[in-house]
């Protein structure tokens, strides 16, 4: 899997880094074919301090892509939004490639 954390006006700090390497953990172990993850972190220039900083996430996985964005007044708080938000996705993705029909019992006669 690949990972890249990238951060729009500020640092991606190895605290910051960290947390989200650790939650994106729980993504791999619910569907373990993620090819590509890119993570961005930004911190808007708004008046209000609500939803003043964003985490947006694109996943590309077999067979299609992902995108999620979350935002809060705490980027960690925005990281943990994002991650449930891409968790609920990625599970969705791998009911759909499971096979949940079964084969018709046989009629005997």
């Amino acid at each position: 899997m690949n990972l890249t954390i990238s951060g729009h006006h500020l640092d991606v700090t190895p605290a910051l880094r960290s947390y989200v390497t650790t939650k994106l953990d729980r993504i791999t172990r619910h569907f373990d074919q993620v090819v590509d993850v890119k993570v961005l972190l930004t911190v808007e220039k708004q008046k209000e301090k609500e939803g003043r900083q964003k985490a947006e996430c694109n996943i590309h996985v077999k067979g299609s892509d992902m995108f999620a964005e979350s935002s809060h007044a705490d980027l960690y708080a925005a990281v943990d939004e994002l991650v449930d938000k891409l968790d609920r996705q990625v599970v969705r993705h791998k009911d759909k490639l499971q096979d949940h029909h079964h084969a018709a019992p046989k009629r005997l006669m």
